[in-house]
């Protein structure tokens, strides 16, 4: 295999996540360890995460890190920052450090690094310094909304979704098994 690279899947339309979890569905078909590093993700309502437990337990590693955003009781997204968010955004930088040091996966995803970037939970030059020191045999998918230039620059591909038209405006809300 020649040098792992690093792809970014960013912007304000569907499927970034997505396009990751193919990416990871391809690695894992060949026999390739991957892990997901999902930031600012916590709680159980992820749909992928069962399939890949169920379907790939000696393959995929799965670190879900964040706060879960969904209130239980009402189904509404929390917006906005806490301190336990940033916490937990780094723990994920220290969960992929620890990844890399390991170097036993040949593709590591680090899902919403770009929006918890641009949030403001973890710092940019941390995730920059983090992806310099990733084994040069592994190849990082990053995703999320608003990847900075410096992530963007780092990239040696960059894939922006733009949204056309959704659903949501119309009022569909998140449906299981299809955007969660």
């Amino acid at each position: 295999m020649s040098s792992g690279l690093i792809q970014c899947f960013t912007g304000d339309g569907k499927g970034k996540t997505s396009a990751a979890i193919g990416t990871a569905l391809r690695a894992l078909a060949r026999g390739w360890r991957v892990a997901i590093v999902a930031f600012d993700k916590g709680g159980t309502h992820y749909s992928e995460r069962v399939a890949f437990r169920e379907r790939f337990p000696d393959l995929l590693d799965f670190y879900p890190t964040g706060l879960d955003r969904i209130d239980p009781e009402t189904g509404e997204f929390r917006f906005g920052v806490r301190l336990e968010d940033c916490d937990e955004a780094t723990r994920g930088l220290a969960i992929v450090r620890d990844l890399f040091a390991r170097n036993v996966h040949r593709l590591v995803i680090l899902d919403e690094i770009a929006s918890t970037v641009a949030l403001g939970m973890v710092g940019e030059k941390a995730v920059l310094d983090l992806l310099a020191a990733k084994p040069p045999e592994t190849e990082v998918i990053i995703t999320g909304r608003h990847a900075t230039p410096g992530l963007a620059a780092a990239s040696d591909l960059v894939t922006e979704m733009q949204n056309v038209k959704h659903y949501f405006e119309r009022g569909i809300e998140a449906r299981e098994g299809l955007d969660y």
